[in-house]
């Protein structure tokens, strides 16, 4: 058994015949299908993925992914260990031309991977990308919190924050992103050396939707999606966290529409929701939602 991607490569291979290539210039989101490759696209960012690394064998890697979009549609861009190093730079509303790349199907859904070849250019001087179309990819599965397993990946919650817990301060080498620890009065990176570190923050919270709660861990960039605020303002609560209490109760009872996975806290033995995207949550979309249902 095999993919449809891969038959068509083979009859392709049968045929002489060269299976989607760049000839195809640049292409609009809406004419691109998986199985092309050599291709080249631009769009705008609207929604970046946190980071993530993973244990393959003996080795560790690391995943990040954001979603491109332009007035035909969107789609899902993955960076793969030193191509994550591009993601970190974007921010949502950059413009980003991704060229020599390949596109691969994901859950009934397109990808757009770079390969050994592919090249990303961030707002590209003179590139402009006009409205992003409403729709964004549906690849992602709502589900309840009682129905969350350990090891689901893409899963939507609609939320209510239910309990904020104070943000937690770490150092991270600049060039990685990894911790890093103090020792002998100065900051070592097991791949770059000693470091000036940055700071970094996790927030954590309890989410409730009905059907039971689970705590949200929000690392930096969601959690300053989450809170609405500027890295410097979130940065400055170390200092004095008596002020992060307001922010505290101004969040209880808000309600989130959130995509993560889900991971078992082995120390404390329970699921927790990695989130790598928020978003305030919609009203007209959430009673749309039912009425389908």
């Amino acid at each position: 058994m095999i993919s449809e991607e891969g038959a068509a490569h083979i009859i392709a291979n049968e045929l002489g015949v060269e299976l989607f290539t760049a000839s195809q210039g640049r292409l609009k989101i809406k004419e691109i299908y998986a199985g092309m490759r050599d291709i080249t696209t631009i769009g705008r960012v609207v929604r970046k993925f946190d980071s993530r690394e993973f244990t393959k064998g003996e080795g560790t890697g690391k995943v990040c992914s954001l979603i491109l979009g332009d007035e035909t549609g969107t789609i899902r861009v993955v960076f793969w260990n030193e191509q994550v190093a591009h993601a970190e730079k974007t921010n949502v509303d950059d413009v980003v031309l991704v060229k020599d790349v390949y596109v691969r199907e994901n859950n009934n859904d397109r990808e757009i991977h770079l390969g050994n070849r592919g090249e990303v250019i961030i707002n590209p001087e003179g590139e402009v990308v006009g409205p992003v179309t409403s729709s964004i990819t549906t690849s992602f599965e709502r589900k309840k919190i009682e129905q969350l397993t350990d090891g689901e990946e893409g899963v939507e919650i609609l939320g209510t924050v239910v309990q904020v817990f104070d943000p937690r301060f770490f150092n991270i080498c600049p060039e990685c992103g990894k911790r890093v620890m103090e020792s002998e009065g100065s900051f070592r990176c097991d791949q770059h050396g000693i470091v000036t570190p940055s700071l970094s923050y996790v927030l954590n919270v309890v989410l409730d939707d009905g059907t039971g709660t689970m705590r949200g861990v929000f690392w930096r960039n969601q959690a300053s999606r989450l809170l609405s605020k500027e890295d410097e303002v979130i940065v400055g609560y170390r200092e004095d966290l008596s002020r992060f209490e307001e922010v505290k109760t101004d969040l209880l009872g808000e309600q989130f529409k959130l995509v993560g996975r889900i991971k078992r806290n082995e120390m404390f033995d329970r699921l927790e929701f990695n989130v790598q995207w928020v978003e305030k949550a919609n009203p007209q979309e959430e009673i749309a939602r039912l009425e389908k249902e």
